[in-house]
């Protein structure tokens, strides 16, 4: 066994998912593990993935990296039982996805020289232990925000380390950190539950409008779907740059507003092209904050056994599906079927069998 050591605080989704891909690429590595849940810590010693767990916060202090992936306001507490017993060899990390609230007490307890914080930028519909992977991050942006006054060295070395789990490390300060996050990721999931309250509120008594938005309003506020507790805390932890999100958000619907009452094509034009030219610059290679759904658009007749045939073609093909339906509403996109697939791989490999096979195939 390789004498280097990884401790983990807090072992859900994402917890879970960085050290399954520890494990994988870096079999020799001792994983320690320390959880409030002690059924997911036995699992995880059963899957392999630790190589022990601990109730004894000392143990994690004696790891060369320390994950925390906990709540932030549980990670703080950590902090405090850590800091005595940590030396010049430890990385410190996170996971958090608001970076200032965690830094703000790693300066106030004189561990910045250790700490080098993290955020994955990835999700899953599911959570917890039990919806880790050891590929979750693979391919995905990985946020590097060192603390001021970080000993010389730890944030290349952490880096390093990141991208040899597969993620793509970019290291940004923490303040810049959480205003980027508030306008890709923050303000859009307060835009899109929004949105659903709107059309909530108008909807007629026999549910018409829930009836009508099965198609592209449903998609485009999916991530309404999004788990409210989790986003109470988000939003109570970045307050100024998702107000300040939010009301220049507000200036651009005023300002479309003033357009329509003005009967401006130019000004209504010139805001729908700068939406399209800037959302089509957008590159679909790689994973953003919110998590990307690998789907297919196909057109298929109306007949027997259409709906067969497609599924066939993919099952010969051996590409696993993740869910299929038919799309009554296309107002907003192209293709009666809606394929689903559980990763770019897949979808990509279906694209191109069904594309083979005569279908017209059509992407987001």
């Amino acid at each position: 066994m390789n004498d280097f050591s990884i401790g983990f605080i807090g072992l859900g989704l994402i917890g879970g998912s960085i050290a399954k891909s520890i494990h994988r690429i870096f079999p020799d590595y001792r994983i320690v593990g320390f959880d409030n849940n002690l059924s997911t810590l036995k699992e995880a010693v059963s899957d392999g993935t630790l190589t022990e767990y601990t109730d004894d916060i000392h143990t994690i202090a004696e790891c060369n990296y320390i994950f925390l992936c906990a709540p932030v306001h549980y990670n703080i507490e950590y902090l405090r039982q850590l800091g005595p017993f940590l030396t010049d060899s430890t990385i410190l990390t996170d996971v958090g996805s608001v970076k200032l609230d965690i830094y703000e007490a790693v300066q106030e307890l004189g561990l910045a020289r250790y700490f080098v914080g993290g955020h994955p930028m990835v999700g899953s519909e599911r959570s917890g232990y039990e919806a880790a992977t050891d590929r979750l991050i693979e391919n995905a942006y990985y946020f590097i925000t060192p603390a001021d006054g970080v000993l010389p060295g730890k944030t290349e070395e952490f880096s390093t380390f990141i991208g040899d789990l597969g993620a793509i490390p970019i290291t940004y300060s923490p303040v810049e950190h959480d205003r980027i996050t508030s306008y890709i990721s923050h303000v859009p999931h307060v835009i899109a539950a929004s949105l659903v309250n709107l059309v909530a509120a108008a909807d007629s008594p026999d549910n018409i409008f829930k009836s009508l938005a099965a198609g592209g309003f449903k998609d485009i506020t999916r991530i309404a779907s999004s788990n409210p507790v989790v986003w109470e805390h988000i939003l109570l932890a970045n307050p100024d740059n998702i107000m300040n999100g939010l009301q220049e958000y507000v200036e651009l619907i005023d300002k479309m507003i003033y357009h329509i009452k003005q009967r401006d094509a130019a000004g209504i034009n010139a805001f729908f092209a700068s939406a399209r030219d800037y959302r089509d610059s957008i590159p679909n290679n790689s994973s953003g904050v919110i998590r990307m759904h690998h789907e297919l658009f196909v057109d298929i007749p109306d007949e027997a056994g259409a709906l067969a045939k497609v599924t066939a073609f993919i099952a010969e093909a051996k590409i696993s599906l993740k869910n299929i339906g038919v799309s009554h509403n296309r107002e907003d996109e192209e293709g009666v079927l809606r394929l689903s697939f559980y990763d770019e791989a897949a979808r990509k490999a279906a694209q191109d069998v069904l594309k083979g096979a005569g279908y017209s195939i059509y992407n987001r």
